[in-house]
């Protein structure tokens, strides 16, 4: 990377982090596409987790007295069994399929049944959902969409769901770190200034939303964090669908011109 695309990024990464330390979400999504639309899909990776547990481990620490701590065993219960699980099969996803993955998952939590609907305090549901999200962190690089609904699901305040939820992601973004940087065929390899600059970065966005944070009432949080997630979806959706067409059209035309 050139000197303006590495500054041009820590940029965008204290504005991802901003985004995150205020809703507890969101700025990772954001982050994940942009790394995947400039480097391969295992380096992308593990540069968006060394950020994330950057991002994610500064607002646990800032919020440390508002983690709940049940919550976040069940879930990582639930990862720790689908990495064990990912870790056999060595699955690493198409970008077309992650950016879609990444856009249907808060759809699909919203749809179900008013019995099922995300409860952070359910024990069953944070082993569910601790598995299927971290099989999102190994697929798309966030479980962010799905991860999100599952804790504004249940009665936590807006600190105790950004607390909480940071506490969870350090945990999933390492087990993440491990996969792509170790596990896989395709391990990639990080250079250390821009590790540097994403963990500095990370820290200093997260800081300056506390704030702000501070400031929003439980209602606030829970209308604009539903609004930023649904934004998100869709333009993965969207994303994801047109390199899925793209691909074949353009292999179609490149066919015709070639004969």
């Amino acid at each position: 990377m050139t000197s303006i695309m590495i500054a041009a990024l820590g940029l965008l990464m204290v504005g991802t982090a901003f985004l995150s330390g205020l809703f507890g979400m969101a700025g990772g999504l954001i982050l994940i596409g942009v790394l995947l639309a400039l480097m391969p899909l295992p380096a992308a990776m593990v540069l968006h987790a060394i950020t994330q547990m950057a991002s994610n481990g500064w607002r646990a620490l800032l919020w440390r007295a508002h983690i709940r701590w049940r919550p976040v065993f069940v879930y990582l219960i639930g990862c720790a069994l689908a990495l064990a699980l990912w870790s056999i099969t060595r699955y690493v996803p198409d970008k077309p399929v992650a950016l879609l993955m990444l856009g249907v998952t808060p759809f699909m939590a919203r749809m179900m049944p008013a019995g099922i609907k995300p409860n952070p305090d359910s024990i069953w549901q944070g082993t569910f959902y601790g598995s299927v999200c971290m099989g999102l962190m190994l697929m798309t690089g966030v479980s962010g969409p799905l991860m999100d609904t599952f804790f504004l699901g249940g009665q936590f305040g807006r600190r105790e769901i950004v607390a909480t939820k940071a506490t969870c992601q350090v945990a999933s973004h390492f087990a993440k770190l491990v996969y792509f940087g170790g596990i896989i065929d395709q391990a990639a390899a990080l250079d250390p200034v821009l590790a540097g600059i994403a963990i500095a970065a990370s820290m200093l966005g997260t800081s300056l939303a506390r704030r702000l944070l501070e400031a929003m009432s439980d209602h606030q949080y829970r209308v604009w964090a539903t609004r930023l997630i649904t934004t998100i979806a869709c333009y993965y959706i969207a994303h994801g669908s047109w390199l899925l067409v793209r691909t074949p059209v353009l292999a179609a035309f490149d066919k015709g011109g070639l004969q």
